[in-house]
């Protein structure tokens, strides 16, 4: 007996997947179905309408091939995956294995399928259409080997959220307006109006052409012909090559025997005007301009720059905060940024002038990890805090506070050296490395990360009480103060 298996014209995987989970559940051999759904007279029936009671299993493996070859064109496409599927469920050979001619041809199949979606979103060129409303609105044409417009298309949702725009292709339209994606019959090309810049990235296309690298093989592997018509740039491609020879011997020709004045290397103009740091900074500019070349561990690297500290340099009390954050690494300054509002609204509470002491982190740099376009704070780790003491200590040793108050648990054990946890210490005054006293508290930045608000105003009390804390111990503080840096 043979059947007929008939499939949509769009949802093809859902529905093929469907169709051939049932046909395995009955146990139908391949060759007793008819995927093309021919509809001829001595076409076999439909399929059975409910499942089987046999339930195939299949690996990962298979179901992400399947997922790319039913895109492809080849009309014998479900065929050979449903002669795989039953393969591995009789467990008849490696059908999935390059190895074994089937897996060889769907893997091939696959890879096509890869290509395709990746020419789509490199050739498609979007012309602007008249707007219905304030959303922008773009339309362009593309013809696929495959049946890739569905799988292509979510790229495009993800870069043009903000506009509304459509795909067409001869089998099928995809148009996404309003956040909506939706798909529609396909036909002839569209009247596309012209578009103003295309007119400027031909003229940039051209100018980055460069005549002494042509490798004809390797750009028509990369841009194939078929897709020319369509992109506004390759109309230019024929005179540029034709011009090719005689724009290398311009070049040539043109080409400078010495280098101009000043074309050095930026890097090494930049450096040959930077002063070299002072072994041992004797004043807080020479420390701040040693510390903007520091190299004592890798944050440098990914930083913007060095965040030195600000205020009084005749301060009696020093905060010392954790690092900078992203503000602060563009401003580079201490504490600019939602933590540092934070705190100087504390000071003011607890009657203390922000302009009166000395703002510094124990570590100069912003360490973070970029997600998309925002970078993430991220805790220095022991070995940074420990190459930072060096600068911290050397603010100590030269602004000489009565007190240092240790905002949060990376800035106590830079002073301390003590990592226990901070909130049972918080509150209280130890011993620093330095010689000095260190008072502890809460970091603006994890009060605001507190999720409840009645555990930010119980943790904002605790910091202004210990700031006030701060304020009155300085008052009759001698000053006490060596240096905590070292070599």
């Amino acid at each position: 007996m043979s059947f007929v298996a008939t499939l949509p014209d769009r949802g093809v995987p859902e529905a093929w997947r469907a169709l051939a989970r049932r046909a395995i559940s009955h146990r139908i051999p391949p060759d007793q179905i008819d995927w093309q759904g021919s509809g001829n007279l001595f076409a076999g029936a439909p399929l059975p309408a409910e499942a089987g009671p046999h339930e195939a299993r299949v690996p990962q493996a298979f179901l992400r091939l399947a997922g790319s070859v039913l895109w492809h064109s080849a009309p014998e496409r479900f065929h050979l995956l449903y002669e795989a599927l039953w393969r591995l469920d009789q467990g008849e050979g490696a059908p999935l294995s390059a190895a074994d001619p089937l897996g060889h041809r769907l893997g091939r199949m696959a890879k096509a399928v890869g290509r395709d979606i990746h020419k789509m979103h490199a050739f498609v060129r979007f012309r602007e259409l008249p707007a219905k409303g304030e959303r922008r609105s773009f339309g362009a044409w593309f013809e696929p080997a495959h049946h890739t417009l569905e799988p292509g298309s979510t790229f495009f949702v993800k870069r043009f959220a903000d506009m509304d725009w459509l795909i067409a292709t001869p089998g099928l339209i995809a148009r996404y307006e309003a956040g909506r994606l939706s798909y529609e019959p396909g036909g002839q090309r569209p009247d596309l109006p012209d578009d103003a810049s295309e007119a400027l990235w031909a003229t940039y296309f051209a100018n980055i052409f460069n005549p002494a690298r042509i490798k004809l093989g390797a750009m028509r592997a990369e841009m194939p012909k078929k897709y020319w018509k369509n992109l506004p740039e390759t109309r230019h491609i024929p005179a540029m090559l034709a011009d090719a020879e005689a724009r290398v011997e311009r070049m040539r020709e043109a080409g400078a025997t010495q280098p101009r004045p000043g074309a050095g290397t930026v890097s090494t103009r930049y450096r040959a005007t930077m002063s070299a740091p002072a072994e041992q900074p004797g004043s807080l500019e020479e420390a701040r301009g040693a510390a903007l070349q520091c190299r004592r561990c890798g944050l440098c690297e990914a930083a913007t720059q060095t965040v030195w500290g600000e205020g009084d340099p005749n301060a009696r009390l020093m905060l010392v905060g954790e690092q900078p954050g992203d503000q602060e690494d563009l401003a580079g300054r201490p504490f600019v940024g939602p933590a540092g509002r934070l705190l100087r609204e504390a000071m003011r509470e607890a009657e203390l002038d922000p302009d009166s002491v000395w703002l510094t982190n124990a570590v100069k740099h912003f360490k973070f990890k970029p997600r998309g376009k925002r970078r993430i704070h991220q805790k220095p780790d022991r070995s940074e805090i420990e190459h930072c003491r060096w600068w911290v200590g050397l603010e100590l040793a030269l602004i000489r506070p009565h007190l240092a108050l240790a905002l949060g648990a990376t800035a106590a054990f830079a002073l301390t050296g003590d990592s226990r946890p901070l909130a049972p210490r918080r509150g209280t005054i130890e011993t620093g490395l330095h010689g000095g006293p260190v008072l502890l508290t809460w970091h603006p930045s994890h009060i605001l990360r507190l999720p409840d608000r009645a555990g930010q105003a119980r943790l904002r009390q605790e910091l202004e009480a210990d700031l006030a804390t701060g304020r009155g111990h300085v008052a009759a503080a001698r000053p006490p103060m060596a240096s905590l840096a070292t070599d």
